[in-house]
């Protein structure tokens, strides 16, 4: 499974390779920093001319250059980009009442925290539901 990590925190990347060693879902990941980035990596633009499809995404919102709303926001109006499901990770429960209030579509939300269990769910889910 190949998944797009859109995630400008250094330990939160960690975090993440942690949780993907520990679920039992091989998994490839690629990873990029910043919202214009991510957008430059699923429309294959510039240096990511030969990035690989994503099966999923795991977008942060507070991300430089384009946050995560924008990003999210584009790939729902892209007909290209709007059936990879999107994880929205979020920093804290809170932030899912902002999400929601922008009334922006996440395929799934994820909690960051180290618990490859609940990574586990949210991929079988987000695998079903596609």
């Amino acid at each position: 499974m190949n998944i797009l990590l859109v995630e400008d925190n250094p330990a939160d990347v960690r975090l993440i390779q942690e949780m993907l060693k520990e679920v039992q879902i091989p998994t490839f990941l690629n990873t990029v920093e910043d919202g214009e980035q991510a957008l430059a990596f699923l429309r294959r633009e510039g240096q990511y001319a030969d990035a690989p499809w994503p099966d999923f995404i795991l977008l942060d919102l507070h991300l430089p250059r384009k946050d995560g709303y924008e990003v999210l926001s584009e790939i729902r109006r892209d007909l290209a980009l709007r059936g990879i499901p999107v994880v929205v990770c979020l920093g804290s429960e809170l932030e899912k009442e902002r999400l929601e209030a922008y009334r922006l579509p996440a395929d799934c939300l994820f909690v960051k925290s180290f618990d490859p269990e609940q990574l586990t769910q949210i991929f079988l889910h987000c695998r079903a539901a596609t």
